[in-house]
Parts: structure tokens; C-alpha cells; sequence
């Protein structure tokens, strides 16, 4: 028996539509993944800024810890860190330019004297005004 090709055959559903939802699972995926990895190297990077220590804070440590047994040493590295802090706001300004007119005296000669104590005076005010 030859079936021609034009006859229906009824024992065959016809294709059902699927629906595909696999390129909304992709999606979704995606900006899941972005979420996570953004967040992971936000994190990571807080992280690090907060683990770097402070130049200021560190400039600071080493202003208030000179010694001013070598005074032209001490004359040299006041005006060199104290310098960091000149700019913050005009009291620190006027304060640096001060101190440092006052430690000239103890930089240029070959041989100086102590610091006197109006001028450790001005240093110990000018370590106050950047403490505050």
C-alpha cells in the first residue's frame, strides 16, 4: 500500500511551542556574576586603602619625635615635615613660617648653639595646632 503524501496522519500531535527561557536564565546570570564581582573588588580595594598607612599621620610621628639635641639636624628636619602641614588652614600656615624664621639661626652656621626655649616654645605650639 503506498501512502500518498498529501494524507493527513491522525495519530501524530502536532509540535507544540516550548518556551525557551534559557536566554533570561543567561542574563540573569550575568548580572549576577558582575554583582558578585564587583562587590568582591570593592571590598578588596577598601580593603587595601585601609591597610596603606597614613602619610600624614606617619610625617606627624616623626615632626614630634625629633630630637633637638642636634639642633641644626632638628633646624633641618622641622622645616622639611613641618613643611607637609603649611598648608591646611592660615593658622598653620602662620604658624610654619614662624617657626621656621625662627630656625634659620641654626641652619647655615657651621657650628650653633641649643635651640633656645622660645623657640621649642613655637615648635611645641605648631605640633599642637596640626594635633588639633
Amino acid at each position: 500500500m503506498s501512502r500518498s503524501v498529501d494524507i493527513p496522519v491522525h495519530d501524530i500531535a502536532p509540535l507544540v511551542e516550548v518556551v525557551d527561557y534559557s536566554l533570561y536564565y543567561f542574563i540573569l546570570l550575568l548580572l549576577v556574576g558582575t554583582a558578585v564581582v564587583l562587590s568582591l573588588f570593592f571590598w578588596w580595594m577598601n580593603r587595601r586603602r585601609n591597610r596603606r598607612p597614613d602619610p600624614r599621620k606617619s610625617a606627624f610621628e616623626k615632626l614630634a619625635s625629633i630630637d633637638l639635641g642636634d639642633s641644626k639636624k632638628a633646624a633641618y628636619t622641622i622645616c622639611e615635615i613641618g613643611r607637609m602641614f603649611e598648608h591646611d588652614n592660615e593658622r598653620t600656615h602662620k604658624a610654619y613660617h614662624n617657626l621656621f624664621d625662627r630656625l634659620e639661626r641654626y641652619k647655615y652656621a657651621p657650628r650653633v648653639e641649643q635651640i633656645d626655649e622660645e623657640t621649642i616654645g613655637y615648635y611645641r605650639l605648631y605640633l599642637e595646632i596640626i594635633d588639633a
